[in-house]
């Protein structure tokens, strides 16, 4: 489930819009998350900071999933191309690289501490490479089953069913919330987790909206500069209508020129769901 919450100055509505997933999207989701399962009970029997790494991975590939057929496609895909780059380093023999990026990918003891951008990097960069596996046999294995997955991934990417995405179509083209008392289109905020998300929602809603430029992007991986560029053609261009942004988009700017928002993904941390609305 995911909610959209129509705010103004003195009042603010809050509405949960459910859906089902078609028949397609849930195969994903049950192969997906048996993997997760799967996995997770591997790094149960490891030590150390790789232990936290590699849970930290899973559980946010698991909320990639939840995101968009989009995010849970590249996420698989990246991670196959890493640890295929990584098997072929294991047979060359080359173990220097694998040991440093574990010392440099270590999640703190208390994740909720980082900042949302500092957050929000550590899963860009673990989410690809943080593995369970100990040997060759057990990478090469691993690599053959997220072979399988991207493919799945792929497939209900090509086939356009994405229920989810369906339920925000309708909203932004039939809500009444979404227009003013004269008719015109009401600026929205969209905040979704994932980087591969907000790219497939911009080509997505431009496309809906029929205005070129239409949609406006901020996240953890942007200069300032370019935040506080696309934060101002938000706040005073009429033609931007939409900014879609993770959490690390906020932090230090104003975004209050909205009255609607949409969280299309809940916040890792619940305490930032109202740290959106501050906003």
């Amino acid at each position: 489930d995911w909610s959209s919450d129509v705010c103004s100055s003195d009042l603010r509505r809050a509405y949960t819009v459910n859906y089902k997933l078609s028949d397609i999207e849930a195969a994903l989701y049950e192969a997906v998350t048996e993997y997760v399962k799967t996995e997770m009970g591997k790094a149960d029997e490891l030590t150390g900071s790789r232990k936290g790494s590699v849970g930290f991975a899973l559980t946010a590939l698991q909320r990639r999933l939840a995101s968009s057929p989009e995010a849970i496609y590249q996420s698989l895909k990246r991670r196959r191309e890493r640890l295929e780059s990584r098997l072929r380093e294991e047979k060359l023999g080359a173990r220097g690289r694998r040991a440093r990026a574990e010392i440099l990918q270590e999640v703190p003891d208390d994740d909720d501490d980082l900042t949302a951008e500092e957050q929000e990097n550590l899963e860009e960069n673990l989410v690809d490479d943080a593995t369970a596996a100990q040997s060759i046999h057990e990478l090469e294995a691993e690599i053959i089953l997220l072979k399988a997955l991207e493919d799945q991934a792929r497939a209900v990417v090509a086939s356009g069913q994405d229920r989810k995405w369906d339920e925000l179509s309708r909203i932004l083209q039939n809500a009444p919330e979404m227009r003013d008392a004269s008719g015109r289109q009401r600026k929205i905020i969209i905040f979704s987790e994932h980087r591969d998300t907000l790219n497939y929602l911009q080509e997505k809603i431009s496309t809906l909206l029929g205005i070129p430029d239409s949609v406006v992007t901020i996240h953890g991986g942007m200069g300032r500069e370019d935040r506080l560029k696309a934060q101002e053609l938000f706040r005073h261009d009429p033609d931007v209508q939409v900014l879609l942004a993770t959490d690390a988009a906020g932090e230090g700017i104003n975004l209050q020129r909205a009255h609607l928002m949409v969280n299309y993904d809940l916040p890792w941390n619940p305490n930032r769901l109202e740290q959106r609305f501050g906003r």
